[in-house]
């Protein structure tokens, strides 16, 4: 049995104001389709809170605490929509809110490792998220990429997926450069590629191109594939998970 991490980004999961609740509930569809149909363990990294927060309440999101207060009202709000579409296709859902210190210790990662197991062999389907209401430094940078790459690493995952705004990583921006070509597979990840300032193309969106290939580079020195694709259309995701077609995305693999 295969075992992989699916993160989603919050410029997936939001749409002007609202929830993108169809693309939401596609992912669901999706991790449902591998789980079923392949009997794959699914861990799924969803950002969001803090957009979903936002559809109730309209603060100041260059402010910290006002960040954290959105993620407040927006995780419960995220999660039941999870679980509705869930229960949909008779799956179970369980939250687990993590920070970096978690995969610090060693106490603490083994314990949320045994409980992920648990969740995992009664086929339920993890949901995690970082605990954006304690962690000022992480909520700053935002980055549920590495915290995808950590999950994927220390959760024994075969693989991680990001859907996310951009199809894949380019020879150049391709909002700029509209004759800029997709990289199909990469294997090697150069230092001034990881150095290189990031960007987000999302208000709600605390990373970009940089955070991911900072998280595929993580997974490459420790043999671990990350494939990258658009959460916008799953057409690809579909392709290259269930069909095991790498017909477009990048896929990371030494």
């Amino acid at each position: 049995m295969k075992r992989i991490v699916i993160k989603v980004g919050s410029a997936v999961l939001r749409h002007d104001s609202k929830l993108a609740i169809d693309r939401l509930e596609n992912l669901v569809d999706l991790i449902a389709s591998l789980k079923l149909n392949n009997n794959y363990e699914i861990i799924l990294v969803s950002s969001g809170a803090v957009a979903a927060g936002n559809t109730s309440l309209n603060l100041d999101k260059s402010k910290i605490y006002n960040r954290q207060a959105l993620a407040a009202i927006g995780q419960p709000l995220l999660l039941k929509h999870y679980k509705s579409r869930f229960r949909h296709h008779d799956l179970i859902c369980a939250q687990m809110l993590l920070v970096a210190d978690d995969f610090d210790s060693r106490k603490r990662s083994k314990s949320a490792s045994a409980v992920i197991e648990i969740l995992l062999e009664n086929k339920i389907i993890p949901i995690i998220n970082e605990n954006d209401v304690i962690a000022n430094e992480e909520l700053l940078f935002g980055d549920n990429d590495q915290l995808a790459a950590h999950v994927a690493f220390h959760f024994n995952a075969d693989m991680l997926v990001i859907l996310s705004d951009i199809d894949g990583l380019y020879d150049d921006n391709p909002h700029v450069n509209k004759n800029a070509k997709l990289i199909k597979n990469v294997s090697i990840i150069k230092e001034e590629e990881l150095e290189m300032k990031h960007s987000a193309n999302s208000e709600f969106a605390t990373g970009g191109i940089v955070t991911k290939l900072k998280a595929a580079n993580y997974l490459l020195n420790k043999n671990i594939p990350m494939y990258l694709t658009s959460g916008f259309d799953l057409t690809n995701a579909y392709d290259f998970l269930l069909d095991k077609n790498h017909l477009s995305g990048t896929l990371f693999k030494k």
